[in-house]
């Protein structure tokens, strides 16, 4: 991810759009997410899911913790945390990744909105469908229950911590914002 934002950066592009590729997220939204995109060019723009019958129900009570941390973490600003169809402004995202080890793996999708909100960059929610298909479709998950659950409590531990310490910084920024 890294080394395709940067190549990106010198590329001359400034917007970057994030999609899975296991065929969840609907490419018939990407002109959507983009046009978006460009009404708000320093948001990054965050699909929330809209789940069908096939989502299966332990992912989706799973992404609801994981939900519970992050609107605590980012005061409410991040829809979900871990739905992998968004744009990002390039030189912002870039910023945060090149200042930490971490967000290299499962933990990208959550730490990266929430680190960017508290950069100030502001969350846009849009309701995006997602559909999860059956093996016998071609559906194949790379979501591993055990390892990645403990990813994600980790990484919550470790944003919980640096929460507590910008929270008066986190909640004046909310206060000027929310005057504007």
């Amino acid at each position: 991810m890294l080394d395709g934002l940067r190549a990106a950066a010198a590329d001359g592009f400034t917007h970057v759009l994030i999609m899975d590729a296991d065929g969840q997220h609907p490419a018939s939204s990407i002109p959507e997410f983009m046009a978006a995109s460009r009404q708000n060019p320093n948001a990054m723009i965050l699909g929330v899911p809209v789940f069908d019958r096939s989502a299966p129900r332990l992912r989706v009570i799973g992404r609801r913790v994981s939900n519970a941390w992050t609107k605590v973490e980012t005061l409410g600003a991040v829809g979900d945390s871990l739905f992998g169809f968004r744009v990002y402004p390039i030189a912002s995202l870039k910023a945060v990744m090149e200042s930490s080890r971490w967000m290299r793996r499962f933990d990208f999708d959550v730490e990266a909105a929430v680190r960017l909100s508290w950069r100030g960059v502001p969350a846009i929610n849009r309701a995006a469908p997602v559909r999860y298909f059956r093996t016998d479709e071609g559906g194949i998950s790379h979501f591993r229950y055990g390892r990645d659950n403990l990813v994600l409590a980790a990484m919550h531990a470790r944003l919980m911590g640096s929460f507590l310490g910008q929270l008066p910084w986190l909640a004046v920024q909310r206060v000027r914002s929310s005057r504007h």
